[in-house]
């Protein structure tokens, strides 16, 4: 069972002010984080808003803490690997606390093309997956797995669409796949 966390704010300043700083350097060390995050784990563990802002504030100063590279490192890394575009991404910036002019300007970073080539390449991955599966439930699932990576929904009909029929789709459900 975890232990809860000590009444920090009955530390003295000097004292809490060094928990505070290493807890935000044990964070940063694990990966970059936005200020948000850090003001919430801060909070978590009890140290006062006073002390969390002051040394956010150093932090900031200092070039630790960087919401603008760490929503561009974010929109790299997460639409490379995990195929999210671009709604998606600005949604996930937004609840780790980004700024939401920051959070679409580093989505805005993935071309279109770009964003349309990673949803081709999800679906054939899947669709090497669907053995003996019917060609509208695979529509369904393909359209479904592209939705929730936040694909728009045009796109994510045509590219179903095209890539059913480079698979050897052949029945007229492709020609009523129109959004």
């Amino acid at each position: 069972m975890p232990m809860p966390p000590e009444p920090t704010r009955e530390l003295p300043p000097e004292e809490a002010w060094r928990k505070a700083k290493e807890v935000c350097f044990d964070l940063l060390a694990a990966r970059p984080r936005t200020k948000e995050e850090l003001r919430q784990a801060l909070r978590r563990r009890g140290f006062a808003d006073d002390v969390s802002e002051r040394l956010l504030g150093k932090l900031d100063e200092a070039g630790l803490v960087d919401d603008v590279a760490f929503a561009e490192m974010w929109v790299r890394s997460r639409h490379t690997h995990r195929g999210l575009a671009r709604r998606a991404l600005v949604m996930e910036l937004k609840r780790k606390g980004v700024d939401p002019e920051i959070a679409v300007e580093a989505a805005d970073a993935i071309d279109p093309e770009d964003e349309e080539e990673r949803a081709r390449q999800l679906v054939r991955k899947k669709l090497r997956t669907m053995v003996d599966v019917d060609e509208q439930k695979a529509t369904r699932r393909l359209l479904g797995l592209l939705a929730r990576k936040g694909y728009p929904q045009g796109l994510s009909y045509q590219v179903v669409r095209e890539e059913l029929r480079a698979a050897g789709a052949e029945s007229t459900l492709l020609d009523e796949l129109e959004p």
